[in-house]
């Protein structure tokens, strides 16, 4: 069975609904959405309010079935003005601080072993799945790699993509408000702040800017590389910016509009699912995520005695989210968005080879013992 609501695509995570011809008005109603619930985030000073409230309104806007669509290709142009943006934060200085991560990024391969197995369990006796469902269900990874692995084993399709879907909708709806409610979370506009209006950014950096974006978006396509759209443009970005070539920064209306169009997209995922569907996943997303969280938790506490890494980065390091929205929230909370962004490639990278790995062991020993 296939979902409807979700479809793989080049990205970590996919967006919503495909959004053809006949989807012209549904993607519009979708984006006018997604604007209007930023528009009243930000006038509430909530944190993230750009894509938190797209997310937010859009959401519940699928969730009593009003159509909703969003372009996949829309997604990916905004997601790669996100990696300009992360590239940007690269310096000469930062790259001094690169062995600091050593520990860290290491510690990546047993956070992942560990949360995988916890999932798996989670899933298998609370949800009752079947093996590659739960499996996959419950592997912190990209959403739509792990889609196409979970099938191509024999999952629940829909089942796995609400799992995840659910999971990046908690995720960032949960962690910028617990920031808020410990006193650290910047101002909604966080994000924005320090960044030049579009009429400050002289035409020759805006055309390395949009270079850096299309050049690294088609490399990593073409290389394959995991989230081709957001790493692509960050690795380019990044090195015209410690070449000198430029030291501007994406505009801060594509930023505000890249966010709303992320938000969006993430609402998105649940149109044309039943409301009662998407409530018994919520339900479960809720204990996975607390399974999740609390690892991150633990590793973010040992590797941070071990290191004295700040916790609050190192918990958006392990938080299991996407890479665009984890390294959004970095910046909206002045953390450094390139140790965030590091940490979420390497794990996506990880997943996407030693996931189908792990299963085959897991498989394989459930065949030994009868199960």
């Amino acid at each position: 069975m296939s979902s409807p609501a979700i479809r793989p695509d080049s990205g970590e995570e996919p967006a919503g609904s495909a959004a053809g011809p006949r989807n012209g008005p549904a993607m519009a109603l979708a984006l006018a959405l997604g604007a209007a619930g930023g528009a009243l985030f930000w006038r509430l000073d909530l944190p993230l309010a750009w894509m938190l409230g797209a997310m937010c309104l859009t959401t519940a806007a699928a969730v009593v079935r009003v159509p909703l669509a969003m372009s996949s290709r829309l997604r990916s142009v905004m997601v790669a003005v996100l990696g300009v943006m992360l590239g940007s934060a690269f310096s000469p200085e930062l790259l001094s601080q690169a062995g600091e991560w050593a520990v860290s990024l290491s510690a990546l391969v047993p956070y992942l072993l560990v949360a995988t197995l916890l999932s798996l369990l989670y899933f298998g006796r609370v949800a009752r799945y079947d093996l590659p469902t739960a499996y996959y269900s419950g592997v912190p990874g990209g959403l739509a790699q792990m889609i196409v692995l979970g099938t191509e084993q024999g999952g629940d399709t829909r089942a796995i993509s609400l799992a995840h879907a659910t999971r990046i909708l908690l995720v960032v709806m949960t962690i910028p408000f617990w920031f808020r409610l410990t006193g650290d979370a910047g101002p909604a506009t966080a994000s924005l702040v320090g960044r030049p209006h579009l009429l400050d950014v002289g035409l020759a950096d805006l055309g390395l800017l949009a270079a850096a974006a299309v050049v690294g978006s088609l490399l990593a396509i073409r290389l394959r590389l995991p989230a081709a759209t957001l790493i692509g443009p960050m690795i380019v970005s990044a090195a015209i910016h410690l070449s000198g070539l430029t030291a501007s920064t994406p505009p801060l209306e594509a930023v505000a509009v890249a966010q709303v169009v992320l938000g969006t997209a993430i609402g998105c995922r649940f149109a044309g699912t039943r409301a009662v569907t998407i409530l018994h996943a919520m339900i479960l997303a809720v204990g996975a995520l607390v399974v999740l969280l609390a690892v991150a938790v633990f590793f973010a506490l040992v590797v941070g005695q071990v290191t004295g890494l700040d916790f609050d980065a190192l918990l958006l390091a392990y938080a299991p989210g996407g890479l665009a929205e984890m390294s959004l929230i970095a910046l909206a909370q002045n953390i450094d968005p390139a140790f965030v962004a590091a940490h979420h490639t390497l794990r996506i990278a990880l997943v996407v080879l030693l996931a189908p790995l792990l299963f085959r062991l897991i498989a394989r020993s459930g065949r030994t013992r009868g199960d």
